[in-house]
């Protein structure tokens, strides 16, 4: 169903810069982007591309990430949810809205169909469209008394043992008040967008993706009541790590990876910088979690009552 949206009363503005990012490993990607980097020029946009599927295709003058993001005032990215991931650390902190389009993943963040992208961008292109801002969270690790900035994500940080084959012991705490020492194969300390990613396989909460809030998600405890737990947005978190071995790994949305050493501390709050996602104006939130968890529909007798 296609949702108007001048009829809710909201008009953006329109769009005359459109930067393209891709995931060159798709099937067919430099068609697609190459399409559709000509329809928009049909239109009058000027477009940018990113570096990486500039040359794939075989056009000079592609991009850095921050440096498309800075000139764009709209990002549309082919691929699926990592692809998505990536672009958002670096167009957060210009507050570009993104616009994800589906190349056939299984992917919650590309709201829009490879044969829904022109209709779409038709209405985003005229300032119809209206966006979900997603929190994102910072994370520090510290060393000893050296604090190393590893970066910001949108879905999820992952401590994890890696290969080792003991648990690790976690020691917790929440605005330098205790709260336990999880002795797990690790944690997950996810945002509500990221709430449908690794934290769900591991038995954590549906969130809805537009609140402010942090989720911890032990995985696989060893004290069963060891459960997920759900914070309020200024929670202030500290992980530290203790490990008989050689210590365990942090991940930053599944594509940044860190060596933690026994003793070493993970602070994780949440960031000032935020993503901006354009919604597909064809289906709401809550029909693209039903399909892409494979939800049942309306019962027998409800659809014949619907189609009377």
């Amino acid at each position: 169903m296609l949702l108007t949206f001048i009829f809710l009363g909201y008009k953006a503005m329109e769009i005359r810069k459109v930067g393209i990012v891709a995931n060159t490993e798709k099937e067919k990607i430099t068609e697609h982007a190459r399409s559709l980097k000509e329809w928009l020029e049909e239109r009058g946009v000027e477009v940018f591309m990113e570096a990486e599927i500039a040359a794939k295709i075989g056009i000079r003058g592609g991009l850095a990430g921050e440096d498309l993001a800075r000139r764009a005032e709209l990002v549309a990215v082919l691929g699926g949810d990592g692809t998505m991931l990536r672009t958002a650390r670096y167009v957060a902190k210009y507050n570009v809205p993104i616009v994800g389009i589906n190349m056939g993943s299984f992917g919650y963040l590309t709201e829009v169909n490879l044969n829904e992208m022109h209709s779409a961008l038709e209405l985003i292109l005229r300032g119809n469209y209206l966006t979900e801002k997603r929190m994102m969270l910072d994370v520090s690790i510290i060393h000893g008394k050296t604090i190393i900035n590893a970066g910001i994500v949108l879905n999820d940080v992952v401590i994890n043992r890696g290969n080792l084959s003991r648990i690790v012991e976690l020691e917790t705490t929440i605005n330098n008040k205790y709260l336990t020492t999880y002795k797990a194969d690790g944690l997950i300390i996810s945002t509500p967008t990221g709430s449908t990613a690794y934290s769900l396989s591991a038995g954590g909460p549906i969130v809805y993706p537009e609140k402010d809030l942090i989720i911890i998600n032990p995985i696989c405890p060893h004290t069963l009541t060891n459960r997920p737990i759900i914070l309020p947005e200024d929670s202030d978190l500290r992980v530290r790590v203790w490990s008989k071995e050689r210590g365990a790994t942090l991940t930053l949305d599944g594509q940044q990876s860190y060596r933690i050493r026994s003793g070493d501390g993970i602070t994780i709050r949440k960031s000032e910088c935020i993503t901006k996602l354009v919604l597909s104006p064809h289906r709401s939130y809550w029909e693209i979690l039903r399909s892409k968890l494979g939800w049942g529909g309306l019962p027998s007798g409800a659809k014949r009552r619907k189609n009377a």
